[in-house]
């Protein structure tokens, strides 16, 4: 089993290259954004307390959040591994991530982090937000907030694994192209 944490500050062009991951490596995407959308949509009692934080730039609370990616996980017993995507976004979630895959006798082989500067994100989420109508990525202050949260209460995720040898950090600017080699780089190096 092959578990990686996909991590960068919002527009680092997660989404685009889990599904290359996917793709390459026959894993499971889990999406904490996507699992959020899927519940907002739906109109479900998380979907509604996750919008609330969402709206505003915040995170979901981690019990939320950790209760129902566990969820997620257990609904595919055969996978070959996962990517987490968005998660874990607090030491607490990383802590709880361990054990919860340590139940199941795995573990997080590697945390690839994509490196985008501030300005590069916004235009992203600017561009992404005329396409996608998402609020969130539509508002220039919204989204400096989001970045600002990342950096502030998010990217101290990198040091735990760090801490473990299990953290790479990936130029997440270029071709499409040319990050998905990086990262296939970085976790066939891990892998071994």
């Amino acid at each position: 089993m092959l578990n990686i944490v996909l991590f960068g500050p919002p527009g680092a062009g997660k989404g685009t290259q889990s599904e290359r991951l996917v793709n390459k490596y026959k894993l499971v995407h889990l999406s904490t954004g996507d699992i959020f959308r899927a519940n907002i949509k739906g109109g479900t009692e998380l979907g509604t307390l996750a919008k609330s934080y969402i709206d505003k730039g915040q995170l979901v609370p981690d019990e939320v959040t950790i209760g129902m990616l566990e969820s997620e996980v257990e609904k595919y017993p055969e996978a070959q591994g996962f990517i987490f995507d968005g998660f874990p976004r607090t030491t607490a979630q990383a802590e709880a991530l361990s054990a919860f895959l340590k139940e199941k006798s795995t573990e997080v082989h590697l945390m690839v982090a994509l490196a985008v500067p501030e300005d590069e994100l916004v235009k992203r989420l600017l561009l992404r937000g005329k396409d996608s109508g998402r609020a969130d990525d539509q508002d220039e202050s919204i989204i400096r907030n989001r970045i600002k949260v990342y950096n502030d209460q998010t990217a101290v995720v990198a040091d735990f694994y760090a801490a473990q040898d299990k953290f790479v950090n990936v130029d997440g600017v270029g071709s499409i192209d040319e990050i998905s080699e990086r990262l296939y780089t970085a976790i066939d190096q891990a892998a071994k």
